[in-house]
């Protein structure tokens, strides 16, 4: 029985994010709620913030974006950019993710 509920649960989650993803696709800003606490101080865990769609090749050293990496979705920080690999991403702990092109959007405000 827990693992049928974990597996609906992940499916909960892994759609929940397809529509933040479609919807900065689509152009549309939004406003997204993150738990965990890996960007603290600057983002509280399940703080909402505004998204506004952006391509990687916009992004800027120090951005905080909502990224997919190694098929996980992120709010995190922009670590380096570089023309091949895209953007490292990482948290404000000191962790990096990875590198992606998966850049969806640009946090633009903290609510």
């Amino acid at each position: 029985m827990r693992q049928v509920s974990f597996t609906i649960f992940f499916w909960i989650k892994l759609r929940e994010m397809n529509w933040k993803i479609e919807r900065l696709l689509a152009g549309e800003t939004i406003v997204s709620k993150e738990g965990g606490n890996s960007m603290l101080p600057i983002i509280a865990s399940m703080q909402p913030v505004k998204i506004k769609p952006i391509k990687w090749e916009e992004c800027e050293v120090g951005d905080i974006v909502y990224c997919k990496v190694k098929g996980n979705i992120y709010t995190h920080l922009v670590k380096a950019k570089n023309d091949k690999r895209g953007c490292l991403i990482g948290n404000n702990r000191g962790k990096t993710n990875g590198w992606t092109k998966n850049i969806y959007g640009k946090v633009i405000e903290i609510l």
